[in-house]
């Protein structure tokens, strides 16, 4: 439904064009003149190790970025040089490209109103859902038969009506699904890692979480909650927005997002520390505590997205990918979340999820390494055997020399 964050919006007009083709065919210089071996100096033999050094430098590569930035979307002159007829129909081609562009906005349209006409057909069994975990309905005798695996069909078949009491009764104190919101979202991977544990003890207090569509692009994440010593809210709401302009390819473009403020109760501010620290008086000697709050991590930072950065900002990198973070994790809840709930509740959603790419490449296989360093192992072993097995004949050659 949309592609990564990006806070600039796209120049469609100027379509890019190849940045690394010279304007013109002719050959390298014949003035070009290969360096002899008495020309090349000592430091270009350390040019490498120079590279490597900068390269650790974040304000060098900071700056490299920055002026590669300024590059990206600069015409090479390769178009500018080709002739009159051919340029006209290379124009040509950009016109039927944005036909197709007004197409692909049609085509993104009727899919957003497609899911929403869906959205409303979902919407009562969400709300079926949230009864049933809340304790406040029973799901029917067909839901459970439809629900329930062939084990847990022949477990039950086995069972005589004796034993089928004693469980009703071993379980009817119990209301609704104990922590069914914690536990769906402490499965999802990407939840799972804001999820403190001083947030557990609010999060089981998470009745439902529910979505709603914008007017505009964009959709709201309501987290609703019952009675607890954190916060006073009843519910509190996450609303991301969307730029009105489609992206490359018609897709929506993320453009910010904001949440409620969390009204915490004296002491139960759960994204803050608290820190003891001893002063002494230089004069009097006495000694006191002074104790000041320091933010820390928790899921409820979740309602306090960051803000887009200004382009003159030093710090842009490192706030854009926060941005897009926050961006993933509302989306993870929208399309993962919320309709698969029960899945992330028993696990069964994990084995759907695709490993992260980009997890994959920090890690090697250990059974390959270890193989390489029992091959290294070998070879200087019998590196050792054979200088151990020629001793005198290699103290004869340097004689000779």
């Amino acid at each position: 439904m949309s592609e990564p964050i990006r806070n600039k919006k796209l120049d469609l007009a100027g379509a890019p064009t190849p940045q690394n083709t010279p304007s013109s065919n002719a050959p390298i210089s014949s003035r070009a003149q290969e360096p002899s071996v008495s020309s090349i100096k000592e430091e270009d033999l350390d040019r490498a190790a120079a590279t490597s050094i900068l390269a650790q430098d974040p304000r060098v590569v900071s700056l490299i970025q920055g002026k590669l930035g300024t590059l990206i979307g600069r015409s090479s002159g390769y178009v500018e040089s080709l002739p009159p007829p051919v340029r006209r129909r290379v124009a040509g081609l950009k016109g039927v490209q944005k036909e197709h562009a007004k197409l692909e906005a049609e085509h993104q349209a009727e899919v957003l109103a497609l899911e929403k006409k869906y959205f409303a057909k979902f919407t009562p069994l969400y709300e079926k859902r949230a009864k049933i975990v809340n304790g406040q309905a029973e799901p029917s005798p067909e839901e459970i038969e439809a629900g329930e695996t062939d084990d847990e069909k022949d477990e039950n078949d086995d069972k005589d009506e004796e034993a089928k009491d004693d469980d009703n009764k071993a379980g009817s104190d119990t209301k609704g699904i104990p922590e069914f919101w914690l536990s769906a979202m402490k499965n999802q991977i990407s939840l799972a890692e804001l999820i403190t544990d001083r947030d557990e003890a609010a999060l089981k207090h998470l009745t439902d979480i529910r979505l709603e569509y914008l007017e505009r692009p964009g959709f709201r994440l309501i987290f609703e909650f019952e009675e607890n010593e954190f916060f006073t809210n009843k519910m509190i709401r996450k609303t991301y927005y969307y730029q009105t302009e489609s992206g490359y390819g018609g897709d929506f473009i993320y453009d910010s997002a904001e949440g409620d403020t969390i009204e915490w109760k004296d002491g139960k501010d759960l994204t803050v520390r608290t820190e003891s620290k001893k002063q002494r008086n230089k004069n009097t000697k006495q000694t006191r505590i002074v104790k000041k709050t320091v933010p820390c991590d928790s899921f409820f930072n979740f309602f306090s997205p960051p803000k887009p950065p200004k382009e003159e900002e030093d710090a842009a990198s490192d706030i854009e990918e926060r941005l897009e973070l926050d961006y993933q994790l509302g989306e993870d809840i929208k399309e993962k979340l919320i309709p698969y709930a029960i899945d992330w509740f028993t696990g069964e959603a994990l084995q759907y999820e695709t490993p992260d790419e980009d997890l994959d490449d920090e890690f090697e296989d250990e059974d390959d390494e270890d193989d390489n360093d029992d091959d290294r192992d070998d070879d200087e072993e019998s590196d050792d055997e054979d200088d151990n097995s020629k001793p005198k004949q290699e103290a004869a050659e340097c004689k000779q020399s």
